[in-house]
């Protein structure tokens, strides 16, 4: 994509960040982070707090959240030739048959193709069967019955934190959103970790429908942008679903003049690849003038490597809920897609300035 005559290029997304303000443990409450507002067609800034969400929607938005799950993905073990190895749950693959997972394994010299794995007692096996063209492994777990694969997962992984954080987390539960409930994340969707329930109800209660998709996020998304030119970047592939109610509650605000308000990128991420699929199927709606809804989505389950940079077309999102994002990463990116590259630089300096935290335990954006 061209901006001012030439190709945009992952420098013009970078920003200067003191290492101090990476937030390393989240706070008491998950509410009570801070809320930088932000008018995408002005850049006009407001510093509030996110406890007072509510008062900034509206009766008749909709509000879409992602129910993704992180899994305990980490599988600490050895070689059974001898030696520490460690195993990291990217995604199942099914058509390879059953408890096969692409991971990023450590150390990778050593877990070339044919190499035995034992995780816990021996409980849990594992044969490395090939590696794949990102150098990831693909991977056949085993165990004993009446024990189960998916069952020894959740018994022996551990809590795969991003790399930036360095502190243990005291409780597991803080890096899984309140209303988390579809497992298959490597990563937490960060965005929706502010919530509560209460704040959901207090939500629910201004007119607002609160809907989710599920999109399980991939450890793609804390891989640098290589490829200096950004159009050349390959994007990672997520799995996504949209259910029927989410899609008829997203149509409905859309028919009714509501907006529709993303939580988090891998929200937006799925109702913007929804909206293209539906339109690529030439599915619309119209609303009582016969006019076209736009970013009218239908129901969809399947695979999404949409990658949303500045020049993208938005289709369905009116509004995003985020955290603040890592620099020349995919997600300032998009960030900067939505609402200008140059509002986002200015509000990541305005946020640098008011020592606001950043990242996956950090503060927040709504952007609308």
């Amino acid at each position: 994509m061209r901006a001012s005559g030439r190709f945009m290029v992952k420098s013009d997304f970078y920003y200067d960040l003191p290492e101090e303000l990476i937030a390393q443990t989240p706070i008491d409450r998950r509410e009570g982070s801070r809320l930088l507002c932000m008018d995408r067609k002005t850049g006009e800034l407001r510093h509030d707090y996110f406890s007072m969400l509510p008062d900034l929607l509206r009766d008749g938005d909709c509000l879409v959240l992602n129910d993704s799950r992180v899994m305990p993905a980490r599988l600490l073990g050895r070689r059974e030739t001898g030696g520490a190895a460690q195993a990291l749950l990217l995604r199942a693959m099914p058509d390879l048959g059953d408890d096969v997972w692409e991971c990023l394994t450590k150390p990778g010299s050593k877990t070339r193709p044919g190499t035995r794995l034992v995780f816990g007692d021996g409980e849990l096996t594992a044969t490395v069967e090939a590696v794949t063209d990102s150098g990831n492994r693909l991977i056949r777990f085993a165990c004993e019955p009446p024990q189960t694969v998916p069952a020894l997962f959740e018994k022996l992984g551990k809590m795969p934190l991003p790399p930036y954080i360095h502190e243990e987390l005291e409780d597991s539960e803080r890096y899984q959103t309140v209303y988390s409930r579809v497992t298959g994340s490597a990563a937490a969707p960060t965005a929706g970790l502010h919530f509560t329930n209460e704040l959901l109800d207090l939500i629910r209660a201004r007119g607002v429908r609160v809907c989710f998709v599920t999109l399980h996020v991939g450890l793609g998304t804390f891989r640098p942008v290589k490829a200096d030119i950004i159009e050349d970047h390959k994007m990672h592939t997520e799995f996504f679903i949209i259910p029927e109610e989410t899609a008829a509650a997203v149509n409905e605000a859309k028919s009714k003049g509501g907006r529709v308000i993303a939580v988090g990128t891998t929200s937006c991420r799925a109702l913007e690849a929804g909206a293209i699929y539906t339109e690529g199927r030439k599915t619309v709606a119209r609303g009582a003038d016969d006019r076209l809804i736009q970013g009218f989505i239908g129901k969809f389950s399947g695979f999404t490597d949409i990658f949303i940079y500045p020049g993208y077309e938005f289709r369905c999102v009116d509004g995003l809920i985020t955290n603040f994002h890592l620099p020349e990463s995919t997600l300032i990116m998009l960030v900067s897609a939505f609402a200008g590259r140059r509002n986002i630089m200015n509000a990541y300096e305005a946020a640098i300035q008011k020592r606001y935290r950043f990242f996956s335990f950090g503060d927040a954006m709504f952007i609308c």
